[in-house]
């Protein structure tokens, strides 16, 4: 009985990384199934909540709230096609948790999402007979994100598909002045601080 309750509650927890095609028994996946059970219901939906947005497009469609085609999916992320594509193939790899932006997401899930771009960039463009593809990410208002779940575009292009305006313009080269110097020791300051603060090392 208390095994079976156990199994009920983890297949909630879960219910967000079932893989396709799975059962709908109730059940979660047998490789997703830990020893280590939730004390409480309540304790379960806090940790759902934590996961996953309620207005989140991207977090309504890992939970199957709203519909999508799915390409590929594992413990993870998934990858579905774009509803307002670029170009034929045009598809987002999004992590299963929900993170509001790049810097928001921790490095281990960045990591498993850039993991699976060489598998299903190649299977992408051998379905659209494309030779190229553009790997983008839009991180905030101003750089175009829309959706605010982090999520990584592959954009399947072909030779002169004219799709970014931008490509047609002429480009002009660094110069090596006193600006561009000042914008290096700036990063440069900004990566210590970063990097001190993440090791602790604070100056306090």
């Amino acid at each position: 009985m208390e095994e079976a309750k156990a199994r009920r509650r983890l297949s909630i927890l879960c219910s967000h990384l079932r893989p396709l095609g799975a059962s709908d028994s109730g059940h979660a996946p047998t490789h997703l199934i830990s020893s280590r059970v939730s004390n409480s219901d309540s304790e379960i939906e806090n940790n759902k909540k934590n996961l996953h947005q309620n207005d989140c497009v991207f977090c309504k469609i890992i939970i199957n709230e709203s519909p999508s085609v799915k390409l590929y999916e594992d413990d993870m992320c998934l990858c579905i096609l774009d509803r307002n594509p670029l170009s034929h193939g045009h598809s987002l790899i999004i992590p299963k948790s929900h993170f509001c932006s790049l810097e928001a997401t921790p490095p281990s899930v960045v990591a498993a999402m850039c993991s699976k771009v060489p598998f299903i960039s190649s299977a992408i463009m051998k379905a659209t007979d494309s030779d190229s593809f553009n790997l983008v990410v839009n991180n905030g208002a101003s750089a175009g994100q829309v959706i605010f779940h982090t999520h990584i575009h592959i954009i399947p292009r072909k030779a002169h598909d004219c799709l970014w305006p931008s490509e047609s313009l002429r480009r002009r080269r660094l110069k090596l002045d006193q600006d561009v110097f000042k914008l290096v020791d700036s990063v440069r300051e900004q990566l210590s601080v970063s990097n001190n603060t993440k090791n602790g090392l604070t100056g306090n």
